[in-house]
Parts: structure tokens; sequence; C-alpha cells
């Protein structure tokens, strides 16, 4: 099993930065990717941004240039700098890390953190 424990959500005005960090523990042998998605209400749930192993990063159009996705390798740590917020940018953040399982890539999901932007 794996534990994913999110945290830095909360209420933030346009324009304004927040910081989100998720921790992954348990049986972690071979993290292939971590990344943050989002779901708006009324919205399917979206990538935001992913990070892999070697350090790969891919992020959403509407995010580029505003927010940026890093890893603690050691500590099995993702997190999510994101400046420049705008209140579409509101949603619950979820991390999401994919682990290698002999031939399989399976996914686990954190709890979700919400982040709201006012206007």
């Amino acid at each position: 099993q794996v534990q994913l424990v999110e945290s830095g959500g909360g209420l933030v005005q346009a324009g304004g930065s927040l910081r989100l960090s998720c921790a992954a523990s348990g049986s972690i042998r071979n993290i292939v990717a971590m990344g943050w998605y989002r779901q708006a209400p009324g919205k399917q749930r979206e990538l935001v941004a992913r990070i892999t192993s070697a350090g790969s990063t891919n992020y959403a159009d509407s995010v580029k240039g505003r927010f940026t996705i890093s890893r603690d390798n050691a500590k099995n740590t993702v997190f999510l700098q994101m400046n420049s917020l705008k209140p579409e940018d509101t949603a619950v953040y979820y991390c999401n890390v994919v682990v290698q399982i002999i031939l399989d890539q399976r996914p686990y999901w954190g709890q979700g953190t919400q982040v709201t932007v006012s206007s």
C-alpha cells in the first residue's frame, strides 16, 4: 500500500501564490512519476503537472509559466508551486503517484486539497 499526504491548499486572492506538497510513504520501491491533477465543480479531473523519475516534466497549457512542479526523491515528496493564481484555478487538487510493480504501473491518489482563488 501507498499513502499520500497532501498539504498547502487554501484561500488566496487572484495574483497570489500557494505551494502544494505531497509526501508518499508505504510500499514504494519504484516511483515512475508523481503529479498533480485538479477537479473543479462540474468538470472532469484534469492533469495539471507531472514529473517523471528522470525529471521530465509536462504541464497543462493553462498553467504553463505560472506553475512549477518539483520533487525530492530522497523524501518521495512532490511539490507544486503555483504563482499568479487565477479564479479559474479554483479546484480540488489531487496528488497522483504512479508506482512500477513488476510489469504493471499502478496509480495512487491523495485525498485532495482545496484551492480557492478569489477575484
